[in-house]
């Protein structure tokens, strides 16, 4: 145990440099210091990013050709924006971000406090007694992640209130190319055996665990669960204290909670990287550019309008390779777009849904009830694919006018997974 004379002096204790957490042994009020100051730091990238963003805002070009990564994420909570995913105005943005920036400064100020001003042990003072604690309290330490847990559950359940009471979120899939919506109280899932589903589907192929889900119903019930279950934790770890079993489980040291905190991160950083890249309900195609076996798709069916529109019979065509050309079936039965998309045939798309039925592709649909709307957004997520350049194995072309265009979604998956 660090001595008070020398607790400041890393140098004096057995931890090396980089042991970070060390120097903070002895000095509870100088750990919350930063701790708040880093959330200062993140409220001012987020504040100042978004304001970025809000500033090079063209509105005649859709969110993800501009570069965006926080604006999609605004938009898809429905915030200014519109049927079609039209964004309203950008006023709304310029608020989110001021008060983030405001919030930025009260966290740094406290963050400045706590670290130089205030007291260096919480426990020194009763005001501030209460978040005191050791590396080696482990009812405390078990406390503060039931406060870290209650923190999360709020953050989740807020969300669903979103979606249920208070503006609704975006929904990709509502008739006529995605609008706003509230999600209705009797249609939301609450079925657990529903949600559980999800977590037992293999995570490869069409099953595709949790980030298989296509629906905001699914989302919202999905979020219940894991709020409730977040505040049930929460309150059961503020409340008790870890068994002998527990105790022996787990190091009980700063850098086994560093440890701890930093394989909790990598692991969201997975999911948050493949949910980026494949789920286009979450992260609607609107906002963040269509993902890639989206863009696929929508080159078969841009090739497939233009050329029935000349005359081409689309059912009995073929292709150089003798596979169909336009339709063909798929592994289990249903009417696919043929030629290479077919390894993206179980793709779902707010564009391409209307047109299917329980066998597939509607031939029928095909032919007399393709909307315009669909054609435009087809051919434009056929030119926007999250590919760095033309790439002949998925057959997807990139837009030779976007040379140095790159999806959001390529940013956001390549940055979460390292």
């Amino acid at each position: 145990r660090i001595n008070l004379s020398s607790s400041r002096v890393l140098s004096t204790t057995r931890y090396s440099w980089w042991s970070g957490n060390a120097r903070f042994l002895d000095l509870s009020g100088k750990f919350l210091g930063a701790h708040v100051a880093h959330g200062g730091i993140i409220m001012l990238w987020a504040g100042s990013m978004c304001l970025f963003e809000v500033s090079h805002f063209v509105r005649e070009k859709p969110l993800f050709e501009q570069g965006f990564i926080l604006l999609p994420h605004l938009t898809t909570l429905a915030f200014s924006v519109s049927a079609g995913g039209e964004v309203t105005d950008v006023f709304s943005f310029f608020v989110i971000a001021v008060l983030h920036l405001i919030a930025s400064g009260f966290l740094g100020l406290g963050g400045i406090y706590h670290s130089i001003f205030g007291p260096e042990r919480l426990e020194e003072r009763a005001i501030s007694s209460l978040f005191s604690f050791s590396w080696q309290d482990r009812f405390r330490i078990t406390a503060i992640l039931g406060a870290h847990l209650g923190t999360l559950s709020l953050g989740t359940l807020l969300l669903v209130w979103k979606g249920l009471y208070s503006g609704g979120l975006y929904d990709s899939i509502a008739a006529g190319g995605g609008d706003v919506r509230l999600v209705k109280e009797n249609s939301i899932t609450l079925n657990p055996v529903l949600i559980g589903r999800y977590l037992v589907r293999a995570p490869f192929g069409s099953e595709g665990w949790i980030i298989s889900v296509n629906n905001l119903e699914d989302i919202l019930g999905g979020h219940y669960w894991i709020g409730s279950l977040l505040l049930l934790g929460a309150i059961w770890h503020i409340q008790t204290r870890p068994s002998q079993y527990v105790v022996r489980s787990f190091t009980w040291t700063a850098e086994a909670y560093l440890a701890y905190s930093l394989s909790g991160l990598a692991l969201f950083g997975f999911i948050a990287a493949v949910y980026s890249w494949y789920n286009n309900t979450a992260y609607p195609s609107e906002f963040f550019g269509p993902t890639g076996p989206e863009a696929s798709q929508a080159q078969g069916f841009t090739f497939l309008v233009r050329d029935q529109k000349l005359g081409v019979k689309i059912s009995s065509a073929q292709g150089p390779t003798a596979l169909p050309k336009y339709l063909m079936r798929s592994p289990t039965g249903e009417v696919i777009f043929g030629g290479e998309t077919m390894r993206f045939w179980s793709m779902q798309s707010q564009w391409v849904e209307p047109l299917r039925t329980s066998f597939g592709l509607d031939l029928y649909k095909l032919k007399r009830d393709v909307q315009t709307w669909q054609e435009r957004r087809a051919a434009e997520y056929m030119t926007h694919a999250p590919l760095g350049s033309l790439n002949s194995v998925g057959g997807v072309a990139t837009e030779v006018n976007s040379v140095n265009y790159v999806s959001p979604r390529s940013w956001l998956a390549s940055s979460h997974w390292i």
